[in-house]
């Protein structure tokens, strides 16, 4: 039996891995795409820096797979205004050029951050916490700027970024802005990001707040922001998951909670790691020493298998909440352009994504067109809200 089940299991890698790479070896703009798959039902986009975008194949694999786009890096404020009141837009704004041309959505990513934000935007040069109406200033000056320069062009701003703490007991994160505004920094970048922009969509995102802890703090902050009478449109789940983690009820108990508060359900840096590692999340600061990595050669055909199977679990799941979850963005373009090459440890070989790192389509994204291609799958009863 045991050998039926491997000689069963090489034959469906073959043919999953024949259907597909075309003969031409690349994707090919007459073969199916992502954004065919997807059709009107929801988004399909990926994270890209700017530079990519010089490599003619994998502008052209970005521009026929994909109807959304979200700067990687691009658009954080450290990379636009890394100097108080010196602003750096050319490489976000090589991005939204490349999105209108292509007739892609883009998505901002994001107006606040405990990283990737200048530190004189909260802390004195000693460090310590500006006064709150300085610190408000500061933040409503870039987030005004910001807003402003890509209206128009960006449909929707993840405002604030990965707020809640993975503790338990502990309800937000310390962070500068924290520190220094106090906890209704959220509700004030909320408030100057739809000032700035009254038609712009307004998010919230972070990592595992599909697990029960951080979603039950997750329902909080929407009520908070709810509350406060704040716009908020949709929660983004980041979705930096593993081969067997979380399981897929998990993430749907997720989706329908955070819908039966009226709003929308976003999976926004999607990716499955295949390497093993000590913590679930992407807490970038939970880097590791000892690490392992086995797969420097390529992916053993049944890894390829365990992720394909895993691709197909979540998009079938993602196709059932449609209208509900309305956008599903993969953390890279392919393998070597993944941050999980470089977290939580240094120089490893990962493998999370649909194309591989000469740009060839995977088993799993064969398993995506067919999730995503499959119009049985009934759709969601969730409210619908903006």
């Amino acid at each position: 039996m045991q050998i039926l089940k491997l000689l069963f299991g090489s034959a469906l890698l073959a043919m999953m891995m024949n259907h597909a790479t075309p003969a031409n070896g690349q994707d090919g703009p007459s073969a199916a795409t992502l954004r065919q798959a997807a059709g009107d039902r929801m988004l399909i986009g990926a994270a890209i820096m700017s530079r990519q975008l010089d490599n003619a194949e994998l502008a052209g694999l970005i521009a026929r797979q994909f109807n959304s786009l979200t700067g990687e890096n691009e658009f954080k404020p450290d990379s636009l205004q890394h100097e108080r009141g010196k602003f750096t837009f050319a490489a976000a704004d090589k991005i939204a050029d490349f999105a209108q041309k292509n007739g892609m959505k883009l998505i901002g990513h994001n107006l606040l951050w405990h990283q990737q934000t200048p530190p004189w935007m909260f802390v004195d040069d000693k460090k310590k916490p500006l006064p709150r109406d300085q610190a408000l200033a500061n933040l409503k000056q870039h987030i005004d700027a910001v807003v402003k320069h890509f209206h128009g062009k960006v449909i929707g701003w993840d405002v604030v970024n990965e707020a809640i703490s993975d503790k338990e007991g502990e309800y937000l994160r310390p962070t500068p802005a924290q520190k220094a505004i106090g906890d209704d920094y959220i509700i004030k970048a909320f408030e100057f990001a739809h000032a700035a922009d009254p038609d712009v969509q307004l998010y919230y995102n972070d990592y595992s707040i599909e697990g029960p802890g951080k979603r039950e703090k997750t329902i909080r902050l929407i009520k908070e922001l709810k509350a406060a009478g704040v716009k908020i449109d949709a929660v983004g789940i980041q979705g930096h998951w593993l081969l067997e983690q979380p399981a897929t009820q998990v993430i749907d108990d997720a989706i329908r909670a955070f819908a039966d508060l009226g709003v929308k359900v976003m999976i926004t840096e999607l990716d499955v790691d295949v390497l093993p590692r000590q913590h679930a999340g992407a807490d970038v600061s939970a880097t590791q020493r000892s690490v392992t990595d086995p797969y420097k050669r390529g992916l053993p055909p049944q890894i390829q298998e365990k992720l394909a199977r895993r691709y197909r679990e979540l998009f079938e799941l993602f196709s059932r909440r449609q209208g509900t979850v309305t956008r599903v963005t993969f953390w890279g373009t392919h393998d070597g352009a993944s941050w999980l090459n470089n977290w939580p440890a240094r120089s490893r070989t990962n493998h999370p994504l649909l194309w591989d790192r000469q740009l060839q389509p995977k088993p799993a994204f064969t398993a995506v067109i067919e999730a995503l291609s499959d119009r049985s799958a009934p759709a969601s009863s969730a409210p619908a809200s903006r």
